[in-house]
Parts: structure tokens; sequence; C-alpha cells
């Protein structure tokens, strides 16, 4: 399912190599890499970070099931792909924006608006903007107790169901967190999902679902 965010190595827990002293929740491995994996200049980096950079040079590990790759990083989040894109073609895009403080998810209050804008500019960089897709699924629907922003593409047939769900439009991406809880309140949602994208007039629309926006709306992985 779409939920397991890094399932097909995390729940098997194949994610140490030889030298790593890490040890780490199954349901922390994104804040592990948040916070442990991404600046290969940290003291100790090889030692403490159990799926590094694969330019980081740790033992020579490139394999991409046990590294992590940065697309962007700045003090507040960081912006990695996806393990769903290992053994996948090149035009199949999933990433991840994580923030680098410990906020659990879309329950959070501390979740602050600001990781929208950076997922998004992170994702017009590899995805049309027609297309792009910014999700957040509910609590009860994730593997991963570390906010992550989903970054892929929509399915093509995603925009004609949108009118089924709950939405309202916003002109700017510093406006989803508050809009999205509005929508929840009124439909009585104590755990939802959110999804992000743009309409044609450059308005973005905020969809609201009790269940994963990013099963129900995106191509998730290179098999569906």
């Amino acid at each position: 399912m779409a939920i397991k965010v890094l399932a097909s190595l995390f729940l098997a827990f194949g994610i140490s190599y030889p030298g790593a002293s890490a040890t780490v929740a199954r349901s922390d491995i994104l804040l592990h890499i948040a916070t442990q994996c991404v600046d290969p200049s940290k003291t100790n980096y090889c030692s403490n970070c159990m799926l590094p950079r694969a330019d980081a040079g740790c033992g020579n590990i490139s394999e991409c099931k046990k590294t992590n790759e940065v697309w962007a990083l700045n003090k507040k989040y960081t912006a990695i792909r996806d393990i769903k894109m290992c053994g996948c073609p090149a035009s199949f895009v999933h990433g991840l924006a994580i923030p680098s403080d410990v906020i659990t998810g879309i329950e959070d209050p501390n979740r602050e608006e600001d990781i929208w804008q950076f997922a998004w500019v992170i994702g017009l960089e590899r995805i049309e903007p027609e297309s792009l897709a910014l999700v957040v699924n509910p609590k009860s629907e994730r593997s991963q107790n570390q906010l992550h922003v989903h970054i892929l593409r929509l399915d093509k047939n995603a925009r004609a169901t949108f009118s089924d769900y709950s939405h309202a439009y916003v002109q700017n991406l510093d406006q989803v967190w508050g809009v999205a809880q509005k929508i929840a309140n009124s439909q009585g949602l104590n755990d939802y999902g959110v999804l992000v994208a743009q309409e044609s007039s450059g308005r973005y629309i905020v969809l609201v679902s009790p269940q994963s926006p990013e099963a129900a709306f995106t191509v998730w992985n290179c098999n569906n």
C-alpha cells in the first residue's frame, strides 16, 4: 500500500551495514535520515547514519535501497528521494520533504506552513506544474511518525474526482494547514490527509480526505 513509505526496506529492516552503530525504531527512520544522514560533514557520520548519502563514501555503499539521495537542504527542511524510486525508470518521481525538528505529522500543532512552499519548489524541478502534487497522509495511514510531504505526480484521472472531496482554494501555499484544518473541522474529521495541486488559474486546491490522498490521487510507485 502507499502508506508503507519505506516498507520494502525498513520492515525487513535490512538497513544496517558493517560498522553502523545507530539503532532506530521503524517508525522513526525518516527522522533519523533528516537528522543524521543528510550532512556527511557531521562527526562520525558513517557510524551514526544507517542510510548514508551515496556520495558520502561510507564503505563504498552505493546501492539505491541502502543509501539516501538529498535533493535540497536548508536549516529547517530536507528533500530526499523516496525509496520507491529505486529500480524505476528515470521518468518516475517520488520525493519527500521532511522537517529537521521533531514534528510527528498532520496532527502536530508545531507543523509550519513553509514546508509546502519548500516542497513545491523542489517538485517543480522534476515535475511539470499541472501534474505536480503534494500529499500528507492521515495518521492512521502512515508508517512513519515524522511529518513528510510526498512530492509526486497526479494520476491522469485525479482532477476529475476532486469535486467528490471537501476542498478549498488558496492563492498562496502559506495557507494550506490552516485551510485544511477548517475543512476537516467542518466535516468532523479528527484524522485526515491533505493534497495540494495547482489550478490553471494559478491558485492552489487544498483537498482533504479521511483516506490516503497518496493512494487515491497520485502515481506513487512505478507499477501503478
